[in-house]
């Protein structure tokens, strides 16, 4: 059973916390969404070692460091954030067995080091014996079975995070019991990933507006000509049953440039918007358009508008790209809740388990 921080008595918070978060992200808003974490665990006078990362690199690149970063978090909490720019483990473990309760430390990018993609055990334990127990508030990296979010439980006690718990309470709410109508909305990349959302909500979403790489894809397998329009090559099975759903709405109307798709027309915007406005529950990953081109932002912009309308729905949205252009816009404080998760929010949705959640199932042990 999956045990949370907010559970766990204060007197056991104690010594050092080693803290898996996620900075992944091109602004601040992942790592304002830890600060309750981070202010508990200060509040109990906890030293914090955060363990975080940027990108997918092999190596070290300059460019995806965790510098900044630790800057930033400074800022955020108003108080001094000490960054480590090696993993001299030996060497880290007397700068926190010395620091002060309260001081926090931010490792550089634990994907610098090979062993964290591999799970690998030593590297887990490396980790380990920079605290007294481990806690994950990196839902966004808890579908990867990383070293830091995988096999670093088998060597601490381990907690889920305040944020970690909100994202599988809300998750859990509109996977078991959805106000109807459930109406999911679906665009961007990843076909394959969405699909298998579509699959595993068959009975259980009203309707799925689809636009995107996941319209094209199906769109191709149903022998449309969709031009050079980004499709999934590999899209999977699910995708014989999805085509076969009455309840899957596609565009119809688009913009095209050089036989490309590159956003949904206004006749397809005036369509979605009549599903979105009688729906109870939304759920929403990834935009309609090529929304990193100002002229193909207009259909994503308005089914963002015709969500936010909609006052009696819950709505759920995730995907840095689409949180991103919500910001963007001032609309993502008028969603119900925002997921920090892409992958892993879809992952979750699919019914598949997670790595970073089947972790902290396990029986924890006592300290390394």
């Amino acid at each position: 059973m999956m045990r949370y921080l907010r559970a766990i008595s204060k007197n056991r918070l104690h010594g050092a916390a080693v803290l898996r978060l996620d900075f992944n992200t091109e602004d601040k808003w992942r790592m304002e969404s830890v600060v309750p974490t981070l202010r508990l665990l200060l509040h109990v006078k906890a030293k914090i070692v955060i363990v975080s990362h940027r990108g997918r690199p092999k190596g070290k690149k300059r460019a995806l460091s965790l510098r900044n970063d630790a800057k930033a978090l400074g800022g955020i909490l108003k108080r001094k954030v000490q960054f480590i720019p090696h993993f001299r483990f030996s060497e880290i473990n007397r700068m926190v067995a010395l620091a002060a309760p309260e001081s926090v430390f931010v490792l550089e990018n634990i994907r610098f080091l090979k062993g964290e993609y591999d799970n690998n055990p030593k590297l887990a334990r490396q980790l380990a014996s920079l605290g007294d127990y481990y806690i994950n508030d990196a839902f966004a990296a808890s579908h990867r079975d990383d070293a830091s979010v995988d096999a670093i439980t088998r060597y601490l006690p381990s907690y889920g995070g305040l944020e970690f718990e909100r994202e599988i309470e809300h998750l859990s709410r509109v996977m078991r019991r959805p106000r109807r109508p459930l109406v999911m909305v679906f665009g961007g990349g990843k076909a394959h990933d969405k699909l298998k959302v579509m699959r595993f909500f068959k009975g259980k979403a009203d309707t799925f507006l689809v636009g995107g790489a996941p319209a094209n894809t199906i769109l191709r397998i149903l022998g449309i000509n969709i031009g050079d329009s980004v499709v999934d090559p590999h899209p999977g099975m699910a995708i014989r049953e999805i085509i076969k759903f009455k309840n899957v709405i596609l565009p119809i109307d688009y913009l095209v440039r050089e036989k490309k798709i590159l956003d949904v027309g206004q006749k397809t915007v005036r369509h979605f918007s009549k599903y979105l406005a009688r729906a109870r529950t939304v759920i929403w990953n990834g935009p309609m358009g090529f929304i990193e081109d100002g002229r193909y932002r207009k259909g994503t912009l308005a089914l963002a508008r015709a969500i936010v309308r909609n006052r009696k729905a819950f709505t759920v949205v995730g995907g840095g790209e689409t949180v991103m252009f919500l910001k963007k816009y001032g609309l993502d404080r008028k969603f119900s809740f925002i997921s920090t998760g892409g992958g892993a929010m879809l992952q979750f949705l699919s019914g598949e388990k997670l790595p970073g959640i089947e972790a902290l199932k396990r029986t924890n042990p006592q300290r390394n």
